[in-house]
């Protein structure tokens, strides 16, 4: 594989042709105020059922979403953890769900309250889903990418980011967590979807977008062939002359314009052999980002990043900032 973008120099320097909408704080303000008003049901907490660890207490939540849609989450924790807990909300990648009860275990075993928001609709992929999406689609290229992408107020990526904002206000009511110690984290969609939330919700405390997907529309979808990026020009092709519409929609989700409104310490990555996530589209968020930031690079990587080494900076990063032992 070779290197599937601009060089480094150029990356740095990079600024996305993606403009917001006029409208873009009031219509999330509204969509989340709306959310936030349906979803009054409290957060459900329960044991996870299987074989029980000797480091790690697994719960298995439920937590009201968009529209006050029930939401599937893990909630993993250190077993002899005393106090309140700082808290990492982390969001999965693309086609994957929350997974096994047993996966995932990092978090918590490194201290932390570990908050593992399912996806709706997606989990059938590489790991698994419980949470379906009862959004109204209308046609679509298979996959998410076009759900609903008409209007952005029938776009797939509305009802995610608004679970995700609705994960923080859940995890902060949680008895085991401290609500002035709370980060977000993903990967690929995770990481796109952690951006918008760092956005979003004035309760988050820092922000970690690995490979961030979901970033620099404009560019994204003409200068890879890979999936997920290429469901949009698939789309496209059928649907001739529907650019215009299609474009002003993902607008609102784009990670560019929601980078331009954060101000919490963040952490990126890019890999510079990423053709699923180009560089030039995380670097595109990156240099928007209106808060502290730093990014680690990794050229000769693709989507992968910097693996368990992204994974172990994240960490010092969290540990730092929210007091973590």
């Amino acid at each position: 594989m070779l290197f599937t973008d601009l060089p480094e120099g150029e990356l740095r320097e990079y600024r996305s042709a993606q403009t917001a909408p006029a409208d873009f704080d009031d219509f999330w303000r509204s969509t989340l105020a709306e959310s936030r008003a349906a979803g009054t049901a409290a957060v459900s907490v329960t044991p996870a059922a299987g074989p029980r660890l000797r480091t790690v207490r697994v719960f298995d939540v439920t937590f009201p979403g968009f529209g006050g849609e029930p939401v599937r989450a893990w909630l993993r924790l250190p077993d002899e953890a005393e106090g309140p807990l700082p808290a990492v909300v982390q969001y999965v990648g693309y086609g994957g769900g929350r997974g096994h009860a047993l996966d995932n275990l990092f978090w918590a075993s490194a201290g932390f309250a570990h908050f593992h928001m399912d996806t709706r609709g997606q989990g059938s992929g590489w790991s698994r889903g419980d949470t379906p999406d009862s959004g109204t689609t209308g046609p679509q290229a298979p996959g998410m990418m076009t759900r609903g992408i008409d209007d952005p107020r029938t776009y797939y990526y509305r009802r995610l980011f608004t679970d995700a904002f609705r994960a923080v206000d859940a995890v902060r009511t949680l008895p085991s967590v401290d609500p002035g110690r709370i980060a977000v984290l993903g990967a690929s969609q995770g990481g796109g979807t952690a951006l918008a939330v760092a956005a979003l919700a004035p309760e988050v405390h820092a922000l970690v977008a690995h490979v961030p997907f979901l970033c620099d529309f404009p560019r994204a979808a003409v200068v890879t062939d890979a999936d997920p990026y290429r469901e949009i020009g698939r789309y496209l092709a059928v649907h001739r002359g529907g650019a215009g519409r299609a474009m002003r929609t993902l607008s609102y989700f784009d990670g560019v314009n929601f980078a331009a409104r954060a101000r919490i310490p963040a952490r990126f990555s890019a890999a510079l052999m990423d053709e699923i996530t180009p560089p030039s589209t995380v670097f595109a968020a990156y240099n928007a980002y209106a808060g502290p930031k730093e990014i680690d690079v990794w050229p000769w990587n693709g989507h992968e990043g910097g693996g368990m080494e992204d994974g172990e900076r994240a960490l010092a990063f969290f540990r730092a900032l929210l007091r973590a032992a």
